[in-house]
């Protein structure tokens, strides 16, 4: 994938690392350790929410926002064809819809926007993208989400995992070590592939898919990198992230950024690494496992299936 030749013009700042006054005192991040006798764990609070509904709204009020959706048009495609790979559903629900990524690729499925996550009536398919990674909650929102499913509903959703924008976290790491002395995290921790299985068990949900994508998009530089990142409303918001970035070692960054990475036409590319997700609410009519030791055949007879074959079947 290819960034629109629209966007290619320097033009980068910073203003989603400064940091309000109002906010400067309380920088508090929870820890998930359970309070002594407790048994249930406390929820992290990692990202500033507040601060990431001023990005995203900042985002929305550009001229011409919608010459950032290219990576989320491109992941509600993909999200759509696995719509279509599962029975049709009379309604489905999609959160964090934005402008319509997945429905402008459905024609078969009644689709219903909605901004709140409970509701009085339940759905019987639902989407959900690319804002997953964002909630400091997210055991409980997928709790919620399995929630409101009807039994035997599908919860399809997509988020970033935790390659997505490796090439600028270490350019920023390697210049800030060299410059500075150390390094602070300028890019939101992600979950990785192998918990996130883990979490949709835990809330409920069976019949579990997860499989992972990258998209590659090129890119003139570093800092129009950052400017898509920024027109798309993905700056960083986590609590301990860093409030000032000093200008030689975003110049630093941006060198080591293109001599490691740089394409043979010279433009640099940034990876977004997606997870894909599956998962169903349990009924009844659902396909279930065999009881252990049902099986009439073992795997160790499969060496003999040629003998069992007919002739003139092996020869075809």
């Amino acid at each position: 994938m290819v960034r629109p030749a629209g966007l290619w013009r320097l033009c980068w700042r910073p203003w989603a690392a400064r940091v309000s006054a109002e906010h400067t005192g309380r920088r508090e991040v929870t820890s998930g350790v359970s309070p002594r006798g407790s048994t249930s764990l406390r929820p992290l609070n990692i990202f500033d929410r507040d601060l990431k509904r001023k990005q995203k709204n900042w985002a929305a009020r550009q001229p011409e926002p919608t010459k950032f959706d290219y990576l989320k048009e491109e992941v509600g495609s993909r999200i759509a064809d696995r719509v279509y790979d599962i029975p049709s559903f009379p309604l489905a629900l999609d959160l964090g819809c934005g402008r319509g990524y997945i429905a402008q690729y459905l024609n078969k499925v009644y689709l219903f926007h909605c901004r709140k996550l409970l509701e009085s009536s339940s759905k019987s398919t639902l989407q959900k993208m690319l804002c997953l990674h964002w909630v400091n909650d997210l055991p409980r929102a997928l709790e919620q989400i399995h929630y409101i499913l009807k039994p035997d509903g599908v919860f399809i959703g997509a988020m970033f995992g935790g390659d997505t924008l490796y090439e600028l976290r270490c350019s920023l790491q390697l210049a800030e070590t060299e410059r500075e002395g150390g390094f602070s995290p300028h890019i939101s921790p992600f979950t990785a592939v192998n918990d996130l299985g883990h979490l949709l068990g835990r809330a409920g949900f069976n019949t579990l898919t997860v499989d992972t994508d990258e998209i590659q998009v090129n890119y003139p530089g570093m800092f129009e990198l950052m400017e898509d990142l920024q027109g798309m409303g993905e700056s960083n918001c986590s609590w301990n992230r860093k409030a000032l970035l000093h200008r030689d070692t975003m110049l630093a960054a941006a060198a080591v950024y293109r001599e490691m990475y740089r394409n043979e036409d010279g433009s640099v590319p940034a990876t977004y690494q997606i997870y894909y997700m599956i998962g169903w609410k349990y009924h009844e009519s659902q396909a279930r496992p065999a009881e252990r030791g049902s099986a009439t055949v073992s795997f160790g007879e499969l060496g003999k299936i040629n003998n069992l074959m007919p002739q003139e079947k092996k020869s075809q």
